[in-house]
């Protein structure tokens, strides 16, 4: 059954902490989610700020390919910046084999953090993206041999000797955050598949919200498309945001206040530079500001399907829930919480409890 949910890891952990065992409890919860039906997986790359410990997602890819069953698996997502396009498309390749078809390429210029270390300009991260990703759709989902020459990579007669697994093309996923035109007009140019990112960094000025944000870059999805001549589809946006789900609303927001307060100030504040408060707000009620702004979801199994459920109805729609994990809680409440998402929140959005209920109801109502 189509959960409807998925994880994104980006991943980030507190320092301090033993780092093998960090990137073991990744793979961990990954198989976790297999288990509970979850729909998708997606790893992160970072090389800064130390929270962000994985550098080399495709590895992490692979081990997970060897743990699991059904979850599809993505990048999330490849810096094509900072990547040859043909070694993008080798790896992409490689893991679509090692998934037997479950995996998932996402694409995106870059962060800015990792950017600065590797001497790129913003202009230039998306330039790069431009020039390369045609060149990484030809290798990973066409037949042509390619011949491409830029400042800083070179093809000639390029073409992959492996093919993809089974003659579906490889699915390819554009990162997209804030007010970004840029990115969406990408997937509607070329008809992909998109991530967007709720409030990734800061929050919005006080009683704004960000789905009308998100709307506006479906918008422009549509209009590239147009444009283009391309077909794209609601059901293959995808929409991240910390989500947690506790017993009752206040057990949720007990599970996460600290581990939220650590993140924000201690990961986006401190170590990336963030300007993260603003003169007038109260640092004791961040989250709730945050959950108000639709930043992130957290509370009851009732309160997230309802906030999904605005989600949809405030961006027109969308395919699926990327649960941000930010390690706000223990490793114990995550799991709850993700036990939570799969056992009531996603039948609830899919309809999988729908049937059993009616035979309930057919039953009571038969009786006379």
């Amino acid at each position: 059954m189509h959960s409807r949910i998925g994880l994104f890891l980006s991943p980030v952990h507190e320092t301090g902490q033993d780092p093998h065992l960090a990137i073991q409890r990744n793979l961990d919860l990954v198989e976790y989610a297999d288990r509970l039906n979850f729909d998708e997986a997606w790893f992160g790359e970072h090389h800064t700020l130390g929270w962000g410990l994985v550098g080399a997602p495709e590895t992490m890819i692979a081990a997970a390919t060897q743990r699991t069953h059904q979850i599809k698996l993505a990048h999330g997502v490849v810096p094509l910046s900072g990547h040859h396009p043909f070694h993008v498309a080798s790896r992409a390749t490689h893991l679509h084999q090692l998934s037997r078809g479950r995996y998932i390429l996402g694409v995106g210029p870059g962060v800015p953090f990792d950017a600065g270390m590797f001497g790129l300009e913003p202009n230039v991260q998306r330039q790069r993206l431009n020039e390369a990703l045609p060149t990484v759709l030809e290798l990973v989902n066409g037949e042509s041999r390619i011949t491409q020459k830029t400042d800083w990579f070179e093809l000639r007669d390029a073409k992959l000797q492996l093919p993809r697994f089974g003659p579906a093309p490889i699915e390819v996923a554009m990162a997209t955050s804030g007010t970004s035109v840029s990115g969406p007009r990408l997937v509607g140019q070329y008809g992909l598949s998109m991530t967007s990112f709720a409030l990734p960094f800061s929050l919005l000025t006080p009683g704004s919200t960000d789905h009308i944000g998100l709307a506006q870059q479906w918008k422009h999805v549509e209009e590239a498309a147009d444009e283009y001549g391309q077909s794209v589809s609601r059901d293959n946006w995808r929409i991240a945001l910390p989500v947690h789900v506790g017993e009752t609303t206040k057990q949720a927001y007990d599970d996460v206040r600290e581990g939220y307060d650590r993140w924000l100030f201690e990961y986006f504040a401190k170590a990336a530079g963030r300007n993260v408060i603003g003169p007038d707000d109260d640092r004791a009620t961040m989250l709730e500001a945050r959950v108000a702004a639709g930043g992130a979801l957290v509370g009851s199994v009732e309160d997230v399907v309802s906030g999904i459920r605005r989600m949809q109805e405030a961006t027109g729609g969308f395919g699926s829930v990327l649960v941000y994990v930010a390690d706000w809680a223990s490793y114990e409440k995550t799991n709850r919480s993700l036990e939570l998402l799969a056992r009531y929140v996603a039948p609830a959005l899919n309809g999988a409890a729908a049937r059993p209920q009616e035979a309930v109801d057919w039953a009571i109502s038969s009786r006379g």
